[in-house]
C-alpha cells in the first residue's frame, strides 16, 4: 500500500513530468544523461534522482562510486513532493539497499503504476553494473510494483535463470516474468540474429515490435533511452502498449540518426525529433 497519492506535474502544472532513477554517465550516452536528453526530446519535464557516479566513456566503464541509499531515497522525496511525477524509471541500481530504498519511495508515492523498471546488470562494454546480492532483491522488491519491465535478453535470461535460445523460450520467460509481479515485460530483440524485434506481453496480449536492424557502433545508451522514452510516453497520457509502440519508434530513429561519436560503442541521436522541429 502506498502513503501518500501520487502527485501529478500534469494536473498541477499542466506540464508533464517524469522521474530517472539511475546513474550518471560522464560521457553522456547512457544512464541519467540519456535519460533527460530523451525527456526534453519528447516534450516531457526531466528529473532525476543519481545512484551512482560513474567514469565511462564510449570503450568502457573506469570507475563507479554508489550514492548512499538515504541520498537516493532524498532526492525521489524532493522533486515528487514539490513537482509531482508523471512518469518514472529506474536505471543502474547496484547494491541490494539502494534497490530497498527506492522500493520505499516508489510505494510510498504510489509510482508503481507509471514506473518503468530498466534492469540494468551489463555495461555496452561488459562491464557488470548490477552485484550479484541485488539480483534477488531487484526481483522481490522492485519487480512487483512495475507498470513494465524492459529486459534484454542476458538480463532476461537472469530473471528466469535459464538460457533462452527459441521465440518460444521467449514468450514463456514473457509469462514467467510477468508472474514475478509487474504488469508487463518487454522482452528487447537487440541480442538476437536478424532484425531487432521485441516481445511485448501484459498478461493478455502479446505484441512483437518489430524494426529492422541498423548497422551501426551508436548503440550506447540504447536500453536506457527505451526505457526512458516508455516512462515519456506515459507522462504523457499514454496507454501502456502505446507508450511502447511509441518508445521502440523514436529509440529506432535517434539509431538511425546517429552520427559517430568516440571509439567504441557511440551514443544515439536523442535529439533527432528536435532537429525536425527546429530545421
Amino acid at each position: 500500500m502506498s502513503g501518500a497519492k501520487r502527485p501529478s506535474a500534469r494536473e498541477r502544472w499542466g506540464r508533464p513530468a517524469a522521474l530517472t532513477i539511475a546513474g550518471s554517465d560522464s560521457g553522456g550516452g547512457a544512464g541519467i544523461q540519456a535519460d533527460l536528453k530523451t525527456f526534453q526530446a519528447l516534450g516531457v519535464y526531466g528529473m532525476s534522482a543519481i545512484t551512482a557516479l560513474t567514469a565511462q566513456n564510449t570503450i568502457g566503464v573506469w570507475a563507479v562510486q554508489e550514492v548512499l541509499p538515504e541520498i537516493v531515497a532524498a532526492q525521489i522525496d524532493a522533486v515528487a513532493e514539490d513537482i509531482g511525477v508523471d512518469g518514472a524509471k529506474t536505471g543502474m541500481l547496484s547494491s541490494a539497499p539502494i534497490i530497498r530504498a527506492v522500493a520505499d519511495r516508489v510505494r510510498h508515492w504510489d509510482l508503481g503504476p507509471v514506473l518503468v523498471v530498466d534492469p540494468v546488470m551489463v555495461a555496452k562494454s561488459g562491464d557488470r553494473l548490477l552485484r550479484e546480492d541485488a539480483v534477488r532483491a531487484l526481483i522481490d522488491e522492485l519487480l512487483p510494483l512495475a507498470a513494465v519491465v524492459t529486459p534484454n535478453l542476458p538480463e532476461a535470461e537472469v530473471l528466469v535463470g535459464h538460457a533462452l535460445t527459441t521465440d518460444d523460450d521467449l514468450r514463456a520467460a514473457a509469462r514467467e516474468i510477468v508472474a514475478l509481479g509487474p504488469r508487463a515485460v518487454v522482452i528487447k530483440g537487440g541480442h538476437r540474429e536478424g532484425d531487432a524485434t521485441d516481445l511485448f506481453f501484459d498478461g493478455r496480449q502479446e505484441l512483437r515490435l518489430e524494426a529492422r536492424r541498423i548497422d551501426t557502433r551508436s548503440t550506447h545508451g540504447t536500453g536506457c533511452t527505451f526505457s526512458a522514452a516508455i516512462a515519456a510516453r506515459i507522462a504523457l497520457g499514454d496507454e501502456l502498449a502505446d507508450a511502447v509502440r511509441a518508445a521502440k519508434a523514436y529509440l529506432t530513429a535517434a539509431i538511425e540518426h546517429a552520427a559517430p561519436l568516440g571509439a567504441g560503442h557511440g551514443p544515439v541521436a536523442h535529439e533527432w525529433a528536435l532537429r525536425r522541429t527546429t530545421g
